[in-house]
């Protein structure tokens, strides 16, 4: 984890230089103790194999994401441009069959990212989301998302350092 966060920093720098590389070596490593140690965080580490086969999947979930948030933004410039505004704003409750909770979470993120939803709670498998006409409602229990997601549900190999 400590190359992830040491990516992190470089990334979050915008520059690589001498000193960001010199300072960014002792704060990923430092970041990574405290992780460890104080908060008992522990992530497994997902193999070379288990990387490659959630890819594909991980490629078809954003591409789908981007696409809806595409598809979400059109409707709401007719929505904003229309002489009539017909905004009938709603709360839908409704269940993911997504067994594992980074699933359900990356669900409920990608409802959010998708102009004229939020999602409000995430409890167990039932989410609440607010959205601002029953059509954009509608179309939450039929998305792609999660379909997709419970295609890269199964979990990689996992390497143990134990």
């Amino acid at each position: 984890m400590t190359s992830v966060y040491f990516a992190l920093w470089l990334v979050l720098n915008g520059r690589v230089t001498a000193e960001v590389l010199i300072l960014g070596i002792p704060v990923a490593v430092g970041l990574d103790c405290f992780m460890r140690r104080v908060l008992n965080i522990r992530f497994p580490s997902v193999s070379a194999a288990g990387l490659v086969r959630l890819l594909p999947g991980a490629l078809l979930y954003v591409g789908a994401l981007i696409s809806a948030i595409v598809k979400a933004n059109i409707a709401l410039i007719r929505l904003v441009l229309a002489q009539n505004i017909e905004v009938e704003p709603c709360l839908v409750r409704f269940r993911t069959k997504l067994r594992t909770s980074a699933a359900r979470v990356a669900l409920a993120n990608s409802i959010t990212l998708t102009p004229g939803t939020i999602t409000v709670a995430l409890e167990g498998d039932e989410l609440l989301v607010h959205a601002l006409n029953h059509e954009m409602a509608r179309s939450l229990a039929d998305s792609d998302f999660e379909r997709l997601l419970s295609r890269m549900e199964s979990p990689p190999e996992v390497v143990s350092h134990d």
